[in-house]
């Protein structure tokens, strides 16, 4: 496939309202492709270059791709921004100024799908103290031989947004259908390897490769999900359930096999160097292989540190040595996922529970099993006495759902209402916050992954974190427009609320009341974010209590 070719299917994709439809096109599209196409073509529609559990990264922000294209197009940077701030939309901007070259013919050489995922892997694969450099001669290139329609889903992939709406839903059930397979055995196998292009590919073999399909050592899998809910409507609903401390650290997933074991935060990132006292004790707490579930956190006289102090530990890259005496870090095991090469997402959870208890010498969090709703308040009361976060009420015949927010897992917090939501706007400060981000704009994300404005948030902040925010967002602006800015997303907060309300000045219908920042939550990626049928949820339970 060209990558021309590509991105008319990209542009036919953006241009179709109704998700059957999507799924068709893309079914009747997959098996044409060569098996070394199918799983770039897979992760491209996704707007992702990689597999999730992969650590290769492109390493490029906006600024870089600004300088590329400007090069190629044979105007200033400033231009480029210009173009970008009235379409609101940096491959709409690219394609428009690749159009205004076109005549001169600048393009040299047609670029397969191949071709292009073989130069972003390289980009990706630039490291040292020239590494900017090189990263940005490959940029050149690429666009150089790219014509306006490749350049706007070019510009779109690199910076892993491709707004035509096609999530994993919509992909699962498209490979189900381009291979005839049943489309719960494309969902269990992208569970277990979580990467939808290897997944097209043993179902291009068949079911039965699929069915075959089990979880790998140091092949991170996306972690459980919980939803928010009460004591009383859980144990209503599901009878006896386990309660375990809801910790406020930060998740992991510890591989071992042998002497060799690795940490993964729940973005997935390799964490291990940054975590060595945490993984000695782990490997001193099991003689098996084994890939757990946990939490990490920080205490000091006893006392477990708040939720930033852990996640300090998880970004630092030096000076390991000297912070782990100050702060002691304990692991939390609830989990157990992979024992001696059997694979046990499937199985109960109470049976998941023994077996971690038969293996694990240490470190297993303290649990209960009740369908009393006053044992059980106790728990959550101890918990919080302790200075924890709250309590975890689990189904005890559940299997493990990597990257599924169900009922199964259900999270009780004081009185609160929380959200997880990205970032992808702001406004300038005023005053003395003038060079600041002073509001920001958020959004969760709608059954295909698409981000949906939700609320603006601008109290809560100290200066600090107003500080450490603009660092974190300066170099993911992708337009400007007078006080407003738009942000590559990427930036995860938790924001508190007092109401959920209807509302026709955001997209998605609905509106947080008194939002108020609570943390970063950069522990946390795009795809853990509220979803918009959570909030419809939300708002619904909220209009019966209130009435």
């Amino acid at each position: 496939m060209n990558f021309c070719e590509f991105a008319r299917v990209c542009e036919e994709l953006e241009g179709i309202p109704g998700r059957l439809a999507m799924i068709d096109l893309i079914s009747r599209i997959l098996p044409t492709l060569s098996d070394e196409e199918l799983p770039v073509f897979i992760r491209f529609i996704m707007g992702r270059i990689f597999p999730d559990w992969s650590p290769e990264k492109l390493g490029i922000g906006p600024n870089l791709l600004y300088d590329g294209i400007a090069y190629v197009a044979g105007i200033q940077k400033d231009e480029v921004i210009r173009n970008i701030n009235r379409t609101g939309d940096v491959g709409r901007a690219v394609e428009e100024l690749l159009g205004r070259k076109e005549q001169t013919s600048f393009f040299t050489e047609e670029l397969s799908l191949l071709d292009v995922y073989r130069e972003l892997a390289a980009i990706a694969a630039t490291g040292g103290n020239r590494s900017q450099k090189e990263k940005l001669k490959v940029v050149r290139k690429l666009f150089s031989n790219t014509g306006p329609l490749e350049g706007r889903y070019l510009a779109r992939i690199m910076l892993e947004d491709l707004r035509i709406g096609v999530g994993e839903g919509n992909v699962r059930e498209a490979i189900a259908r381009a291979f005839q397979v049943d489309p719960y055995q494309v969902e269990h196998a992208f569970q277990a390897i979580n990467d939808l292009g290897q997944v097209a590919l043993l179902a291009k073999e068949g079911e039965e490769r699929l069915k075959e399909v089990r979880i790998e050592l140091f092949h991170p899998v996306k972690m459980m999900l919980a939803q928010q809910g009460s004591i009383e409507e859980a144990v209503a609903e599901n009878g006896a359930l386990a309660a375990e401390y809801k910790y406020d650290g930060s998740r992991f997933q510890f591989h071992k096999s042998g002497a060799t074991c690795r940490m993964y935060s729940r973005k997935l990132e390799d964490v291990t160097d940054a975590l060595p006292d945490v993984l000695d004790l782990l490997v001193k707490a099991t003689d098996h292989d084994v890939i757990l579930d946990g939490e990490v956190i920080a205490i000091r006289d006893g006392r477990p540190m708040p939720f930033q102090t852990v996640l300090r530990r998880f970004r630092r890259k030096y000076g390991i040595e000297e912070i782990r005496e100050e702060i002691r870090m304990i692991p939390n095991v609830f989990d157990l996922l992979y024992l001696d090469g059997e694979t046990l997402i499937d199985i109960p959870l109470s049976e998941r529970r023994s077996r971690l208890a038969g293996v694990i010498r240490d470190y297993i969090a303290p649990q209960i099993v009740s369908g009393d709703p006053a044992v059980i308040d106790r728990m959550y009361q101890e918990a919080l006495a302790a200075g924890h976060e709250g309590l975890m009420l689990k189904v005890p015949s559940s299997p493990y759902t990597p990257g599924v927010r169900g009922k199964n897992w259900i999270k009780i917090k004081p009185a609160v209402d929380t959200l997880d939501l990205a970032v992808i706007g702001a406004d300038w400060g005023e005053g003395k916050r003038a060079h600041l981000f002073g509001s920001f704009l958020l959004a969760c994300q709608d059954v295909n992954g698409e981000l949906v404005p939700l609320s603006k948030v601008a109290t809560g902040f100290s200066d600090e974190q107003l500080q450490e925010m603009y660092v974190l967002l300066k170099d993911r602006v992708i337009s400007e427009s007078g006080k407003e800015v738009r942000f590559e997303p990427g930036v995860v907060v938790e924001v508190g609320y007092s109401e959920i309300q209807m509302s026709p000045n955001y997209k998605g219908g609905f509106a947080l009341r008194f939002p108020r920042f609570i943390r970063l939550r950069d522990d946390k990626s795009l795809d853990e974010i509220e979803t918009l049928e959570s909030i419809r949820e939300r708002h619904s339970r909220q209009s019966t209590v209130q009435q």
